[in-house]
């Protein structure tokens, strides 16, 4: 009989995982994730314990189940090769200019928005939603022409990135199955801006009642932590169940996330980590019924993890099972090379 991670009874979707993992390392009871409700997650592991690997294997059940849409933010482009899945693709995304509000202008180009030339780029923020119309609200704005000189500098930098079009299809991309934002390449700033416009829009299609209820997967979730980015991935981890959005953080890093993530995570998937401030993190976040200390219980092998289940109160020993697609977060061998 499959269990049911994130439920405590009822029928609905599901996405299978893995097995349990029995003391002498043999696989027990199929388990498997709960797809009919919205959930705040977790996955976190050192390099090359399974982390991008179990993400993906959430995102291959996500594109083959009914009701629920997903995007999966890929700073790495680790998960182009979902698109050998049905129902998944891969783009490179572009978002609207007014899908950013002002203040997030200000941060995105890294300007004082109580300065001169960050209150004309809050103001053409404000009035437009393209970056055209921006800047016509600069080139027609009354103030020195070294403050308008440096705004249209701003506003150039920010088209120089690529990510921002008119006709942006973020709400097309949450009409069904799953959609890979292959922000490889993508400088640091620009993804986060990305990140930011998407995060407002899935909060938005999930306020509106509209079609499936939508899943955002973010890997190499600490690379957004420090960015505009961050806003929008706080209020969908905060506030975005009521509504029916879930979000999963998938890091390497959690020590370096706000505590906000693990805190608010109802589910939490850990492979193999070392780091004492990574550990240390996750133990301040954890509540009083896990028994035993997390590091003497989170496995050695790759593919294995703990699983800490908020909504029944339990831990399980799990084996993630093996993906349907290839898995493009591997690094490169010589030995396979030759």
């Amino acid at each position: 009989m499959t269990h049911v991670l994130g439920r405590d009874g009822g029928d609905g979707p599901t996405a299978a995982l893995g097995r349990h993992r029995a003391p002498d390392g043999s696989a027990g009871a199929p388990v498997a994730l709960d797809l009919d409700r919205p959930h705040a997650g977790l996955v976190v592991g050192k390099r090359g314990t399974g982390k991008s690997y179990t993400l993906g294997v959430l995102a291959e059940e996500l594109a083959a189940a009914a009701g629920v849409t997903a995007l999966v933010a890929d700073p790495m482009g680790a998960f182009d090769t979902l698109a050998a899945a049905e129902g998944a693709g891969v783009v490179e995304p572009t978002v609207a200019a007014g899908d950013l509000p002002p203040p997030a202008w200000c941060a995105v180009l890294d300007v004082d928005p109580a300065s001169a030339v960050g209150s004309l780029l809050w103001r053409a923020a404000d009035a437009g939603s393209t970056l055209a119309e921006m800047r016509e609200t600069v080139a027609t704005a009354e103030a020195p022409a070294a403050v308008t000189r440096a705004a249209h500098n701003h506003l150039a930098l920010a088209e120089s990135w690529d990510v921002f079009g008119a006709d942006a299809p973020v709400s097309d991309w949450l009409d069904g199955g799953v959609t890979v934002l292959d922000l490889a390449g993508t400088p640091r700033t620009a993804a986060n801006a990305v990140l930011r416009a998407v995060a407002a829009a899935t909060y938005e299609r999930a306020l509106s009642g509209r079609g499936p209820l939508p899943w955002l997967l973010v890997d190499e979730a600490h690379a957004f932590a420090d960015g505009v980015a961050w806003d929008g991935l706080r209020q969908l981890l905060t506030r975005g169940r009521q509504p029916g959005v879930s979000v999963v953080l998938a890091t390497q890093r959690p020590g370096a996330l706000p505590a906000v993530a693990p805190s608010q995570a109802d589910l939490l998937i850990a492979h193999r980590l070392t780091a004492s401030a990574d550990l240390a993190a996750l133990r301040e976040a954890r509540p009083t019924y896990l028994d035993v200390s997390l590091a003497d219980r989170l496995p050695d092998v790759p593919g294995e993890a703990v699983v800490i289940d908020d909504r029944t109160e339990r831990v399980h020993d799990v084996r993630v099972r093996e993906r349907e697609t290839p898995h493009g977060g591997e690094s490169p061998r010589a030995s396979r090379r030759a």
